[in-house]
């Protein structure tokens, strides 16, 4: 299903309901890579159950979200992990 995205595509990230009235809040972003960046590296791990991205009115939840940040072709650098 996550075959084929377009980086470089807009894209706008939709925060869990359960954390939309709180701190999370919707988000467009210039491109999906920096969105997806943004969603994995930046937002606490907790509230990324729940929130979906929109590239090209193609919807992910969290569990593709996370898949597209860890394909071989994702075009940013990763933030280390902590060893």
């Amino acid at each position: 299903m996550t075959h084929g995205i377009d980086y470089t595509a807009p894209a706008d990230l939709f925060p869990s309901r359960r954390y939309a009235k709180g701190l999370a809040r919707y988000r467009r972003f210039s491109n999906a890579a920096d969105a997806i960046r943004y969603a994995i590296e930046d937002m606490p791990e907790a509230w990324l159950i729940g929130t979906s991205l929109d590239i090209d009115g193609i919807r992910f939840d969290a569990s593709a979200i996370r898949e597209l940040y860890d394909r071989l072709d994702f075009p940013l650098a990763r933030r280390p992990v902590a060893a």
